[in-house]
């Protein structure tokens, strides 16, 4: 059925309840995986009167660095827990959805397991849903996990 899955995270508890869900459906089906963390560009902060520190590229490029290793490590800990292949990717794309469906293509992913917040029709519209861009746009199955 599926033999290589996109495993999409941000870091958060949700994200590896998502990492979960999707390393289990790998595992039954003798897949792997690939984890994706996506850093949307440096872009500095424009302010007026008011002093603000900002961090630099540099700085930026560096903490967005150890935060992706950090969440990247939790989904291969989870994979290799069920000794499922795991590889990991961190690019840089302005919007994430943008960034995963790009990874699932070049990566020839042939499904993504993500987890949404559930927040419904309504707060997805007001707050924007990553998961709601990768199933509107996603053109291989897409396994979301609440």
């Amino acid at each position: 059925m599926f033999s290589h899955i996109l495993i999409p995270t941000d870091g958060s508890r949700l994200a590896l309840k998502g990492a979960r869900a999707g390393v289990k459906l790998a595992a039954a089906l003798g897949a792997r995986v690939t984890a994706v963390y996506v850093v949307q560009p440096y872009f500095p902060a424009v302010y007026g009167e008011v002093a603000l520190y900002v961090p630099t590229a540099k700085e930026y490029r560096q903490a967005a660095e150890r935060t992706a290793k950090k969440a990247l490590a939790a989904v291969q800990a989870v994979a290799r827990a069920a000794r499922v292949p795991c590889a990991s990717v961190l690019t840089t794309d302005p919007q994430p959805w943008g960034g995963i469906l790009r990874i699932a293509r070049s990566r020839k992913c042939d499904a993504i397991a993500l987890a949404s917040h559930g927040r419904g029709a309504l707060g997805g519209l007001i707050l924007g849903s990553e998961t709601q861009r990768v199933l509107a746009h996603s053109r291989i199955p897409v396994l979301v996990t609440r």
